[in-house]
């Protein structure tokens, strides 16, 4: 068994950061589905692969921003949110997609909290099968929960990132007033930019400033 764990929404200002467990016994069977990097895919074939995928062993965690904004580390949050989405897979060989500069690092943290024995690399998502499909569950996953964000807030939202001109506009909106949108990650220096003042710390948690 192969499993392989990846994440989306790191960077975000908007929605949840997402991290998947995807464990396969063939990786052939996902390379003849067409499984690869989530990126490399379109939007309509990440959607397709996404509904077969879902369909094997996996383990979605979506990390709201508050629990990103009380966070002390965003490095230390993807260790406890990597050891989270693995703590109902079965046995296997475990490749993690490396959220730290050092992978080497990432994976013994990973291991350690977890109680597996993990690997990681850089790109992991682009070489192995299993850390692909991870990423295609997690991406769309993701992007399902920004569009029903859009629902409720009846507002273009774009992809959720700080270089998205639609998501500039809509984090000013959604910014202002006594406390941003619940839905903005408040520690990301992008709000207090788009308030034009320092963000107050969410109401029932402590609160670093990240990015």
């Amino acid at each position: 068994m192969k499993i392989g764990v990846d994440e989306a929404g790191r960077g975000s200002v908007i929605g949840p950061l997402v991290v998947c467990s995807f464990a396969s016994i063939s990786q052939t069977k996902l390379l003849q589905l067409g499984v690869k990097d989530s990126k490399d895919l379109s939007k309509k074939k990440r959607e397709e692969l996404y509904r077969i995928l879902v369909k094997m062993p996996h383990n979605v965690i979506i990390c709201e921003p508050k629990r990103i904004d009380i966070s002390l580390n965003l490095n230390e949050l993807e260790v406890e949110l990597f050891a989270e989405s693995l703590s109902v897979m079965p046995d296997g060989e475990i490749m993690l997609d490396a959220c730290d500069v050092d992978a080497a690092r990432f994976a013994r943290n990973v291991s350690a909290l977890s109680n597996r024995d993990c690997k990681a690399e850089h790109k992991a998502d682009e070489n192995h099968p299993e850390v692909s499909a991870a990423s295609i569950i997690a991406k769309v996953t993701r992007d399902n929960c920004v569009k029903q964000l859009c629902e409720d807030l009846k507002m273009d939202l774009g992809s959720g990132y700080p270089s998205d001109p639609k998501t500039k506009s809509a984090v000013k909106i959604l910014s202002a007033g006594d406390y941003p949108h619940d839905c903005l990650r408040w520690s990301w220096k992008t709000v207090s930019d788009a308030r034009g003042s320092p963000v107050p710390p969410r109401p029932d948690g402590p609160q670093q400033t990240l990015f």
